[in-house]
């Protein structure tokens, strides 16, 4: 006599009904067991081994039903190819991942009607929560944050009033620490290329670059004031603008990327780095390191934002009558060869050793800072933050 046919889906995939009846305990039981809720050592390794032998596969679908979750999070950032998303999305990757959750990735072009919608789409469900890094943040950004049936982290600056979680840090005293650095090596004609104005760290940065200046009674030279975009070529492009009507002995480059692009314009220009212009890039991301030669750089602590950023957000899965919380993630300068060299001092005239600096300079140089760990030597350390000063800001990049 054949053994009794188990009961199967009407697609033919076996089902729970199909695991009990085979482990021959209720189908109560092997729900609970199935579902990690739990049951008796004997009840669970029954259902586990009946559940392998007929090649049980849970239904997703229905289990979202039941739970009203999806095991989906999402991220939506400016540009996921840039260099600082791309490390607060490993960060929060990682996080999402020890919940059982996994990582939808959305690239906005840093559109703000891109970014609204996406918003309003979480009326739909289709996550259990959402992580966004918006660089401009508008009316339609806070009614669509404060609609949202799901939660929603904001990496960024929001005002004081938000109801959100929001994690930010302050680019301000990152430019001030940057500043505070070229100074404390002779240079006085610091000049520095921006992203958009409208955007909010185009607006924080350009904000305490000026306030900086001034605290070192430094006058500001609008020549030496450029603005692009946040990406390679327009960095590049903005600083053979500036030079082309202006000699600075230093550039601040609002992110690391502009700094790439200022590093060739400069190299193409016939200008040393750092003997004749030091430069400093912000967000400390990866290409700091790579290049030639090596960035200076102020750390955002982009890795650290998306992971607050995670943490904060499944806090509020669980619990969704937490207050709104507001973290923040001070900045700090890393230096490296591209500004460890002091200001060469001027020589006479018809001096035979006129020639590029091998002092100071050659020796920042020839001795980078490690790829990866903690810095080899102090010079290539965090430098300490300068004096407070009053600041709301939080940009995302």
């Amino acid at each position: 006599m054949g053994r009794k046919r188990l009961p199967e889906s009407a697609d033919g995939r076996p089902t729970v009904h199909t695991v009990a009846a085979r482990a021959g305990v209720s189908i109560a039981s092997a729900s609970r067991v199935l579902n990690g809720v739990g049951g008796s050592p004997e009840t669970i390794r029954k259902v586990r081994a009946a559940a392998a032998e007929v090649g049980y596969v849970p239904n997703a679908i229905a289990r979202s039903l039941q739970s009203q979750r999806t095991g989906l999070v999402a991220l939506a950032v400016e540009d996921i190819g840039n260099p600082v998303y791309v490390a607060m999305m490993r960060a929060i990757e990682a996080v999402v991942a020890d919940s059982g959750r996994q990582l939808l990735v959305h690239a906005t072009g840093g559109r703000i009607d891109n970014e609204t919608a996406l918003l309003r789409r979480l009326a739909n469900r289709y996550v259990d929560g959402m992580i966004i890094s918006p660089i401009r943040v508008t009316d339609d950004h806070l009614a669509a944050l404060v609609d949202s049936p799901v939660p929603v982290v904001v990496v960024g600056q929001l005002g004081a009033d938000a109801p959100v979680d929001n994690v930010r840090t302050d680019s301000r005293q990152g430019v001030a620490l940057a500043v505070e650095h070229l100074v404390a090596t002779g240079r006085r004609r610091i000049g520095f290329v921006n992203g958009p104005l409208d955007t909010v760290p185009g607006a924080v940065r350009d904000a305490g670059f000026r306030a900086a200046l001034a605290r070192h009674g430094i006058d500001l030279d609008e020549d030496l004031v450029e603005v692009g975009d946040f990406q390679y070529a327009a960095g590049r492009a903005a600083t053979e603008r500036l030079l082309a009507r202006a000699r600075p002995d230093a550039l601040l480059c609002a992110n690391d990327l502009i700094a790439v692009g200022a590093l060739h314009a400069l190299l193409a220009a016939g200008r040393r780095v750092p003997e004749d212009v030091a430069l400093v890039g912000m967000d400390d991301t990866e290409l700091a390191r790579m290049m030639f030669p090596q960035l200076s750089s102020v750390s955002l602590g982009s890795a650290e934002r998306g992971r607050r950023a995670a943490e904060l957000l499944l806090q509020r899965i669980a619990d969704p009558a937490l207050p709104p919380r507001r973290e923040q993630v001070p900045p700090s300068l890393v230096v490296r060869a591209s500004s460890g060299a002091p200001l060469p001092s001027p020589r006479p005239a018809g001096d035979p050793f006129s020639g590029p600096s091998t002092g100071a300079a050659s020796a920042v140089t020839t001795d980078p800072a490690p790829p990866a760990g903690p810095p080899a030597d102090p010079a290539s350390g965090p430098v300490g933050t300068p004096p407070s000063h009053p600041s709301s800001e939080g940009a995302s990049s």
